[in-house]
């Protein structure tokens, strides 16, 4: 399956056990539970960088749009919540005693507008909300924004079940959680090859993984609240319950 991941077009390829004992039964129960809710339902997938959460989003979105046809289904990302790239060019916070630029740390919590996603979030269950979005051709946030009035929305992101000050109340504001993890070397592979199909040399892919990719895998592994349901990318690549 073809989509269109944070502006490239890449091809899907889950396996047919991954769809049969997985993201069909995972869907089912989705759909059971908005039935049962009678009123939009808000499911939050988070996972630690290099699992795949935004394709199996988007995926799932898909699938769900192809085989499922009682309720209206939307993916989206909290990445349009990160503060805008002036602010984090021009902002530091204080780490191990050194200042830190936020912008060299984009993507940790640190650079997200947390007062904001947190305002949508309550705003979501009841309301037509205008959803902004990340740029990842000029790396900032979008002038658009994504008009979100399904019945059922897929939330992916990092930090949703961070069990830390300013996030740690997020979850409230899900009816269905949903964890990936994955062993840190897994990950690591993902990453610094991703980093390279970006156009950067292997050297500068490792050292930025070590600087920040790394940290914040950790920091999402060790520090999330307890999921309604645990997934597991594997050593094959491939996503299992538990």
């Amino acid at each position: 399956m073809k989509l269109n991941v944070n502006g490239f077009d890449i091809e899907a390829n889950y396996t047919e056990q991954e769809i049969e004992s997985v993201f069909l039964p995972l869907l089912k129960e989705i759909n059971e539970k908005r039935e049962k809710k009678g009123k939009r339902l808000i499911v939050f997938l988070a996972a630690p960088p290099g699992t795949g959460k935004t394709t199996l989003s988007l995926f799932l979105n898909k699938f769900y749009d192809d085989h499922f046809s009682a309720f209206t289904f939307q993916s989206i990302s909290i990445d349009g919540f990160h503060h805008k790239r002036k602010y984090l060019l021009s902002n530091y916070i204080v780490a191990d005693n050194h200042k830190v630029l936020l912008n060299d740390i984009k993507g940790s919590p640190e650079t997200f507008d947390i007062e904001s996603l947190k305002t949508a979030l309550s705003q979501l269950e009841d309301e037509t909300v205008l959803w902004p979005v990340y740029d990842r051709n000029t790396h900032d946030i979008s002038e658009d924004k994504i008009k979100i009035d399904s019945d059922i929305i897929l939330i992916e992101g990092n930090w949703l079940l961070l069990n830390e000050e300013k996030w740690k109340e997020l979850v409230n504001f899900c009816d269905l959680s949903i964890f990936i993890q994955a062993e840190e070397t897994i990950l690591r592979t993902r990453l610094i090859e991703r980093k390279m199909r970006g156009g950067i040399s292997l050297k500068d892919a490792r050292t930025f993984y070590e600087q920040s990719d790394n940290k914040n895998i950790k920091r999402v592994l060790e520090r999330h609240h307890t999921p309604d349901i645990t997934l597991t990318l594997n050593n094959k690549k491939e996503i299992v319950k538990g």
